[in-house]
C-alpha cells in the first residue's frame, strides 16, 4: 500500500499468469482482467480486516458487485507477473466506487515506464447478507475506507 497520509491510498496485490488464466495461445483475455480486479478488491479488504465473512457476522451486510466498467489496453503472457491496484474513488452511503489498474510486473523502478493492460471502475453496492436488499453501508466500515 502507498500513503502520504496515515490511512493507504492505493492498494497494490501482485498476481501470476498461469494456464488457466489464458485462452489456447497463452494470452489472457479481457474477461479474466475482471476476477484479477476481484482478488485485488477482496485482498484489500481483507487488508483493511474487511472480509466477507467478518462484514457477514460483525455488520450483517456485505459488499456486491453492482456496476462494473473494463477498459481492456494490453495483453499480459503466461508466467506474467502483474500488479493490480485498487483505490477508493468515491464512498456514499449505500455504495462504493473502486478505480482498478493492472499493470505488468517489471524490474524497472520507475513509475511512468509502467505498462498498463487493464482498467477499471468497480461501483460495490451494500446489501443486507440475509434478505439481499440494498442498504446503507455502516458508518465504521464507510469511516476506514475514506
Amino acid at each position: 500500500m502507498n500513503s502520504t497520509s496515515d490511512k493507504p491510498s492505493v492498494f497494490e496485490h501482485p498476481i501470476r499468469i498461469y494456464w488457466e488464466d489464458t485462452d489456447a495461445g497463452g494470452i489472457v483475455f479481457y474477461a479474466n482482467y475482471l476476477k484479477f480486479f476481484e482478488r485485488a478488491r477482496t485482498e484489500w479488504l481483507r487488508a483493511l480486516g474487511f472480509g466477507q465473512q467478518v462484514l457477514r457476522d460483525q455488520s450483517g451486510g456485505m459488499f456486491v458487485v453492482s456496476e462494473t466498467a473494463v477498459k481492456y489496453h494490453s495483453p499480459a503472457r503466461l508466467d506474467d507477473t502483474l500488479v493490480v491496484t485498487a483505490e477508493l474513488q468515491t464512498g456514499g452511503k449505500a455504495s462504493l466506487t473502486i478505480a482498478q489498474r493492472a499493470y505488468l510486473r517489471t524490474a524497472d523502478p520507475n513509475p511512468s515506464n509502467k505498462q498498463l493492460l487493464a482498467k477499471g471502475t468497480i461501483r460495490l453496492g451494500w446489501v443486507d447478507s440475509t434478505t439481499l436488499k440494498p442498504g446503507r453501508i455502516p458508518a465504521p466500515v464507510l469511516e476506514a475506507l475514506k
